[in-house]
């Protein structure tokens, strides 16, 4: 009897073992259905997936994202998706036009290009340069995120000789911010350029004293251009550079701003797409405008109806001084204009 009993228990317990396996069997039959991820071609896909820096504060479109989203509240808004596929596919609205704290240190690619473009022999410690200089000016950026609340309307206004006689000065002052070039004087001009200044883009070699309310922007082309403003800005060391350079700059310390080198390369790479040495400060001042500002409008770009390259300020009418360095492909660069014409990115003003 008990070796009967015993036999049952065994038999009992061989039949449990066995549907105990056949069902984990049929589990992880079902289970590569029940989880994707595990699938050989799912992981192979996903390691195909490139990971992209991020950066604080700034605005990309979502998945959600549509052309239909207004990212500002213009008729017509620079960061809109949708609109067109040429500017969404080079448009990065991550990087930051302005050289700061927060973005101090250059990728290795982005800081040998820009060296290379005015070589120096000396060499100096770029971070310990703009240590020194951000001990001057605030070092940091001014521009938020986008708003779809706000209209931020920029007028970049060119130098071109197709401005005298335009008559858009009134035009020109009701923007919010106006953004000039270089020497570029307003006094005298008022009625074709308008009177009001809110950024001035200058290199040392061609900078001039601002108004207290006017933001210096520094396009530099070396780290002696750095050393430069902030003796500018303090002792007065620095008289020459490559010329003769200001020794003292009045401007509002506050207002300095400094052209970030990866920005400068951004639009070389992207955009310009290598075509001259470098882009000319007119596309510089551009592209800033188009990554802070809602609605961009153009002024003064290109040649006059006579096909003339000049300064609206100068006498000599054939001076073309844009087109005789060989450094910027003004056609290159006046076929991009014209194709964020067409993609809606901005609006030119024609001159005379």
């Amino acid at each position: 009897m008990r070796c009967s009993l015993r036999v049952w228990v065994l038999l009992a317990s061989l039949a449990l073992l066995f549907l105990t396996s056949l069902l984990f069997s049929l589990s992880l039959r079902g289970g590569a259905a029940a989880l994707p991820y595990l699938d050989s071609e799912g992981w192979e896909e996903s390691r195909r997936v490139k990971l992209v820096p991020n950066y604080a504060g700034a605005h990309r479109p979502g998945p959600l994202d549509s052309a239909q989203q207004k990212t500002c509240a213009c008729p017509r808004c620079v960061a809109d998706p949708g609109v067109s596929d040429w500017f969404d596919e080079n448009y990065d609205p991550d990087i930051s036009p302005v050289w700061t704290r927060d973005n101090i240190q250059l990728p290795s690619d982005v800081y040998y290009w820009w060296v290379m473009l005015q070589p120096q022999f000396k060499p100096h410690s770029i971070q310990q340069v703009l240590l020194r200089l951000f001990q001057v000016i605030p070092g940091r950026s001014p521009y938020g995120s986008w708003d779809p609340g706000r209209c931020l309307r920029c007028a970049v206004v060119g130098n071109s000789g197709n401005l005298r006689g335009a008559g858009y000065g009134p035009v020109i002052d009701r923007h919010n911010y106006i953004m000039r070039i270089n020497l570029a004087p307003t006094v005298g001009y008022e009625e074709d350029v308008g009177s009001r200044t809110t950024h001035h883009f200058m290199y040392p070699e061609s900078a001039k004293n601002l108004a207290a309310n006017v933001s210096f922007v520094l396009v530099p082309f070396k780290t002696l251009d750095l050393l430069w403003i902030t003796s500018a800005l303090s002792t007065g060391q620095i008289r020459f550079t490559y010329a003769p350079v200001k020794q003292f700059l009045r401007v509002d310390k506050d207002k300095v701003q400094i052209f970030n080198p990866a920005f400068f390369k951004y639009i070389h790479d992207r955009w310009t797409r290598h075509h001259g040495r470098y882009p000319s400060t007119g596309m510089l001042v551009l592209f800033f405008a188009l990554h802070v500002c809602d609605e961009v409008n153009v002024f003064g770009f290109g040649a006059d109806s006579r096909g003339n390259w000049h300064h609206y300020w100068e006498q000599n009418r054939y001076s073309g001084e844009f087109r005789k360095t060989g450094v910027h492909d003004a056609d290159y660069e006046a076929q991009i204009i014209d194709s964020l014409s067409k993609a809606g990115k901005i609006t030119i003003f024609p001159g005379k």
